[in-house]
C-alpha cells in the first residue's frame, strides 16, 4: 500500500507554513501591503509571497529584515517548538483566570505588585478605535462637542510633538520608531489629567503595551463598518495609505480587518456605523457613551 505523504507533512514543512502564517498576520496587523513590506525590507515582493505561502526557506538574516521592516520582534514570527516548561500551566491558568486575577498577575510580572493592592488608572475619557474610514475623526469631533470634552487625534499629536508628518516619521524611523513616538505622545496626553475624546490610528492595536494603556485609561469604543464602506470612505478622502497602487486593495483591507478584529473586539463597546448617515452614527455613538457619562466619568473625574 502506498502512503500519501501529504497526510503527514515533515516538521520543516509545517514550520515554514506556520512561519508564513505569522508573517502574514503580523503584516496585516500593521496595515502593510505585501508591496510596502517588500519596499521597506529590501526583499522582493515575489520572495515575500513565497515566504507567506510557506514555500520560502528564508535565512535568519532575511527574516530579521522582514521583522525590522514591520517593527516586530523576531521571536514573534518564529513558531515556538520548545516552550518554557511552565508555559502550558501558566497558559491554562490564564485561560481560567478572572479579569482581576489577570490584572494582578500583570502587575506582579511588571514589578508593580509588591504587596500593594491593584489600582485602576485614572479615567481619561473615551477612545475610538477601528480601521481608517470608520469615522473616528468625524464622529469623535461631534461626540466631544456634544459632551463638552476636548477632542484629540493621536496621529496629529504625534506630528505636533515631533515636527514631522506620520509618513515622514515612518520613512525616517520605520514602524518601530513610529510606535515609540506613539506611546510617548499617549503618555503626554494622559499626563494632562483632563477628559478627552481620543481618535487613535487604526494600527494602534499592533503595539500591545500602547493598546493596553488605551484600554486601561479610556472607555474604548470600536467603530465598526463593512470593508466596502471602509474602502469607499478612504477613497473619498483621497487617501489609500498603505494600499496605494495595490491592485488587490480590497483583499488587503479584508486581511487587515481579519487580523485586527480579535484586538478591536477587546473594546468596551462596539458601534456599527454600516449603512448609517453621519448624524445617525453620531447619535448611536452618543447613546453608547451615555452610561459612562452618568457613572464612571463623574466618579473618576472627582478622583
Amino acid at each position: 500500500m502506498t502512503r500519501d505523504m501529504t497526510e503527514n507533512p515533515d516538521p520543516e514543512t509545517g514550520f515554514l507554513e506556520q512561519l508564513g502564517q505569522r508573517v502574514r498576520t503580523m503584516r496585516a496587523l500593521r496595515g502593510m501591503s505585501r508591496k510596502v513590506l517588500a519596499k521597506v525590507s529590501g526583499i522582493s515582493e515575489r520572495y515575500i509571497a513565497q515566504l507567506e505561502s510557506g514555500k520560502g526557506n528564508v535565512s535568519i538574516v532575511l527574516l530579521r529584515r522582514v521583522s525590522n521592516a514591520m517593527g516586530a520582534n523576531l521571536e514573534d514570527l518564529i513558531p515556538a517548538t520548545e516552550p518554557a516548561p511552565d508555559w502550558p500551566v501558566i497558559r491554562d491558568l490564564l485561560r481560567k483566570a478572572t479579569p482581576n486575577q489577570i490584572a494582578q498577575a500583570r502587575e506582579a510580572l511588571s514589578g508593580q505588585g509588591q504587596g500593594v493592592p491593584a489600582h485602576r488608572m485614572s479615567f481619561s475619557g473615551i477612545a475610538l478605535i477601528g480601521l481608517r474610514g470608520a469615522g473616528k475623526s468625524t464622529l469623535g469631533k461631534t461626540l466631544a462637542k456634544e459632551i463638552g470634552w476636548s477632542f484629540v487625534e493621536l496621529n496629529k499629536e504625534i506630528e505636533r510633538q515631533n515636527g514631522l508628518s506620520v509618513a515622514e516619521i515612518i520613512a525616517l524611523y520605520g514602524q518601530e520608531g513610529f510606535r515609540r513616538m506613539e506611546q510617548a505622545a499617549l503618555g503626554q496626553l494622559l499626563a494632562r489629567k483632563e477628559l478627552m475624546v481620543l481618535a487613535t490610528g487604526g494600527g494602534i492595536v499592533s503595539e500591545p503595551l500602547t493598546f493596553d494603556l488605551i484600554l486601561q485609561s479610556f472607555y474604548t469604543i470600536w467603530l465598526k463598518a463593512k470593508p466596502e464602506e471602509h474602502m469607499a470612505r478612504v477613497r473619498s478622502q483621497g487617501d489609500l495609505r498603505p494600499m496605494a497602487d495595490d491592485r488587490s486593495a480590497m483583499a488587503e483591507l479584508r486581511t487587515i480587518l481579519l487580523s485586527r478584529e480579535p484586538l478591536y473586539a477587546r473594546a468596551s463597546a462596539v458601534v456599527d456605523t454600516s449603512g448609517l448617515s453621519v448624524d445617525a452614527a453620531a447619535a448611536r455613538l452618543v447613546d453608547a457613551v451615555a452610561p459612562v457619562l452618568q457613572s464612571e466619568a463623574r466618579m473618576f473625574a472627582r478622583g
